[in-house]
């Protein structure tokens, strides 16, 4: 990302060549200002508005996401308990309260296992497929048979896409062993910002929902070599490996290397097993592909982490 001037305006752009985010001249004489008067006011103004993506956790032991505008923000997953959900949120200096809605992909205890106190405390929209909801709802009966009730459930359908504030958020279906699991794709202020975890290879269809994103969020779960020789019993390697089981890394880097747009600023790597990969494995499979089409130099590679929020990635 950079800042620049051109004539009377001043612009946000990336530097792939796309078009950038204007301001008026008024806007860009006064983050001049801030610049060389005062570095901090500028970081809390850049805080304050475009769109912002932060991982908070993510891993087979829970994954949470805010994909926030300038008016919205909104949980993507609640995997880890409603504490550390918290305590991650205010280490980037987000308030939880400030939470427009949570959007959950599917049922996994990952992906939910905070999502019940979650919504107890906060009392916001919760988003999910009817087929999710009622398989997160029967999981977690009690002795008589009672199933939980969410205050204000919200049910979307896959491939239809509905607002949360100023985010127009767009559902797809992927291939997982759930019962209706999906990505999203949210666009804001001229930003897309793509989601794809969980999910046993890219299909046709998952390629072109991830085309076109500024940020995109996707999974290289498990080295092959370190899965095969590794502690799981091979019920749940062949599991893992399956047309609905979980992305390799050799299969995140062929998909770089023939049907990837290239049109990501930042690349995020997700959802990586702690038991059956490597953050650096996964990292240079990743850059090795991408520089293959000369795309390394148009996105910057991240790592999600299981037990730390990532920082903040702002556009």
């Amino acid at each position: 990302m950079r800042w620049r001037v051109r004539g009377a305006r001043f612009a946000r752009g990336r530097t792939n060549g796309s078009a950038p985010t204007w301001f008026g001249a008024d806007s860009a004489k006064w983050l001049a200002t801030k610049v060389t008067r005062d570095p901090q006011g500028l970081r809390i103004c850049l805080q304050a508005m475009g769109v912002s993506v932060s991982m908070l956790a993510s891993g087979s032991r829970g994954n949470c996401a805010l994909v926030a505008s300038s008016s919205t923000r909104i949980l993507v997953d609640a995997g880890i308990s409603c504490r550390e959900t918290f305590k991650r949120l205010k280490t980037l200096g987000e308030d939880p309260h400030s939470l427009s809605a949570v959007l959950i992909t599917h049922e996994h205890c990952d992906h939910v296992y905070g999502l019940a106190t979650l919504a107890k405390k906060l009392r916001i929209p919760i988003f999910m497929t009817g087929a999710t909801h009622q398989a997160w709802s029967r999981a977690l009966r009690d002795e008589n048979g009672e199933r939980p009730r969410l205050e204000k459930f919200e049910r979307f359908e896959s491939g239809h896409t509905f607002q949360v504030g100023d985010i127009a958020v767009k559902p797809f279906t992927i291939p997982h062993d759930a019962a209706d699991p999906v990505g999203f794709t949210f666009r804001a202020e001229g930003i897309k910002v793509g989601i794809a975890t969980d999910l046993g290879y890219i299909p046709v269809s998952v390629k072109d929902h991830l085309r076109g994103c500024d940020v995109l969020i996707v999974e290289s779960n498990h080295d092959l070599e370190m899965l095969r020789v590794g502690p799981y019993p091979w019920s749940v390697k062949q599991r893992v490996m399956s047309r609905v089981g979980h992305l390799s890394n050799v299969a995140l880097a062929d998909f770089f290397t023939s049907d990837y747009d290239n049109s990501a600023t930042f690349v995020v790597l997700a959802h990586l097993s702690e038991q059956n990969n490597h953050p650096e494995i996964a990292r240079r499979e990743a850059e090795r592909a991408l520089a293959t089409r000369g795309g390394l130099f148009m996105n910057r590679v991240l790592l999600a982490s299981q037990t730390e929020a990532l920082e903040p990635i702002r556009l």
